[in-house]
């Protein structure tokens, strides 16, 4: 698996566009280095920037942008509504696949030892990376902010992990920054109806982890509860996994309640929004949207949209961008701002620059595209796409099946239909492509030299191994659409009555395009060499075939007994 780390270094300068672009283009002349995104907030002075790469790429990348940051931000002229201590103020490094999060430590420490040395910056590691566990709290190690910085390097409980330990003249102007390893962390902002910072507070103290200090008698201005060893007792808040502040937001006019999810796993955004919710109307106001800050896993918003639809009692069987729509609308991501999921949902930005794939083309344009000259897309790539629109009737009925008047105690049993429904649908899209890659693999390999003995060696086995994998695509296709078949099966029996057309059309598509993958495995087979792979391949086509007409028959002679 390729080694893939993200970095999301927060910048303290939300204001002057050109010096934003400056820093950020940085990331950019790095090779191998995606920028996925900048988000500048007016009101914090404050920009979050993500990127994406190797390891090594992306810490060289983080490095160049510390150093332009440090050029162009001077802190002792800053000012923000957000916490902030260094012109870098954070720079999180985040393990996205192929790495561990101890191995990104290692490379938030490497990174750092850097700055230190090539920057004169001073800095701290926390999370994954501290050094000693009070320095893993980024707010302890950001405490004092910038304007205590100097205090702060001189303490000996305090010394920085990185850098120089004093306040000099380079210091003043770069501040200090904080470098970890960290799992994904959702920004995410809860917008109030009101302009009260304190009150604000409150539900951030209800919501959050690390909740409120306990006091005697009056719960705001009453003494502090101390434990054994002096340390103020804490009543927790009603999440794990979050922290949380209150702020007013000059920009709009309203205050928001800032929470950092460190891990979305235990509470995601949904569940903070609703929580927030709960506690905002218990105090007499009102949540009325909210904020995403940087960017977003897609399963994060698909999550989302699957709670609300629960709570609905409505299919969670439809389509990926209805539930994106569903999860905005919800969450009131549009409430200060649009959303917009292709600049924010990190899967869609990671797609960005990628050739056009044939399923995202128009049904007139791949129509098009199928009658012209190339010989690609074919008869493979058809056949599968024959069974997502098959399949996609089956979860069409499946779904309307769920929101039938008078059904709603079945809701669940015809959504889980529906989203059995739509992995099988998403599934043969894949293979639309794939076939198509399948087949340009064969005329690569036909392509490549053959002026040596070696080369042919390696020519002959290149077409081998293409060929097979362009006789195993088409076969997979007739497996996915035989299964998708007991969507179909299911709706016959138990959906829409009035729907029994269909689902039998989609039964017959996914008949078509079993018989049409088996002739492309078939056409495929005959040239591959290796004969006992062949034969094993055809036998697996051929009990996919016979089954496939079985069920066709008896999905028909179940349409002709209700019509």
């Amino acid at each position: 698996m390729k080694k893939l780390i993200e970095c999301v270094p927060n910048i303290s300068e939300g204001r002057d566009i050109e010096k934003i672009q400056s820093i950020a283009s940085v990331v950019e002349t790095v090779e191998g280095v995606k920028l996925l995104d900048v988000d500048p907030g007016k009101a914090t002075n404050r920009t979050v920037i993500t990127f994406v790469g190797h390891p090594d790429k992306v810490i060289e990348a983080a490095f160049k942008l510390i150093r332009k940051a440090s050029e162009l931000i001077d802190m002792s002229l800053h000012s923000g509504e957000h916490p902030r201590f260094g012109a870098t103020d954070v720079c999180p490094l985040v393990p996205i696949s192929g790495i561990t999060l101890e191995e990104t430590a290692s490379y938030a420490r490497k990174l750092g030892e850097r700055v230190g040395e090539e920057l004169g910056i001073p800095g701290y590691f926390y999370e994954a990376a501290a050094s000693e566990d009070k320095r893993k709290n980024l707010a302890n190690c950001r405490s004092g902010e910038y304007e205590g910085l100097a205090k702060k390097l001189s303490d000996p409980e305090w010394r920085p992990d990185f850098g120089p330990a004093e306040f000099n003249d380079s210091v003043r102007k770069t501040g200090a920054t904080a470098i970890s390893a960290r799992d994904f962390l959702i920004a995410y902002n809860v917008n109030l109806n009101t302009t009260s910072t304190r009150r604000a507070n409150a539900i951030a103290f209800d919501i959050r982890e690390a909740g409120r200090i306990k006091r005697e008698g009056n719960p705001i201005t009453g003494k502090k509860v101390l434990d054994e060893n002096g340390e103020p007792v804490r009543i927790p808040g009603k999440l794990k996994a979050v922290k949380g502040i209150g702020w007013y937001i000059e920009e709009y006019g309203i205050a928001q309640i800032s929470y950092n999810l460190t891990n979305i796993s235990i509470t995601s955004m949904h569940e903070a929004f609703d929580e927030t919710c709960k506690a905002a109307e218990e105090r007499g106001l009102r949540v009325t949207g909210s904020e995403l800050v940087g960017l977003i896993p897609l399963k994060a918003m698909t999550d989302a949209a699957d709670y609300f639809l629960r709570k609905q009692n409505r299919s969670l069987g439809i389509s990926e961008k209805e539930k994106i729509k569903i999860a905005v609308k919800s969450l009131g991501l549009d409430d200060l701002k649009p959303f917009d999921p292709d600049h924010k949902i990190i899967e869609y930005l990671l797609d960005k620059g990628q050739p056009e794939k044939l399923v995202d083309l128009s049904a007139r344009d791949l129509a098009e595209e199928t009658a012209s000259e190339s010989v690609a897309p074919g008869g493979g790539s058809i056949s599968a796409y024959v069974g997502a629109l098959g399949v996609a009737l089956g979860t069409m009925v499946a779904n309307i099946s769920a929101h039938k008047p008078g059904w709603d105690d079945r809701w669940e049993e015809f959504s889980s239909w529906a989203q059995k429904g739509q992995k099988y649908k998403e599934r043969l899209l894949f293979l639309v492509d794939e076939d198509t890659r399948a087949f340009n693999k064969i005329i690569e390999a036909f392509r490549m030299p053959k002026g040596s003995d070696k080369e042919i060696s390696k020519r002959k086995q290149a077409i081998e191994d293409a060929t097979r994998y362009a006789t195993e695509i088409p076969l997979q296709v007739m497996e996915t659409a035989l299964q998708s078949m007991e969507v179909m099966e299911a709706m016959l029996e138990k959906g829409l009555q009035t729907s029994l057309s269909d689902a039998g059309v989609g039964i017959l598509c996914a008949r078509t395009a079993v018989l049409g993958a088996y002739f492309n495995v078939r056409i495929n087979a005959k040239d591959l060499k290796d004969r006992t792979v062949a034969e094993d391949l055809l036998a697996q086509a051929k009990r996919i075939y016979e089954e496939t007409v079985q069920r066709e028959a008896g999905a028909i002679a179940i349409i002709e007994s209700n019509m």
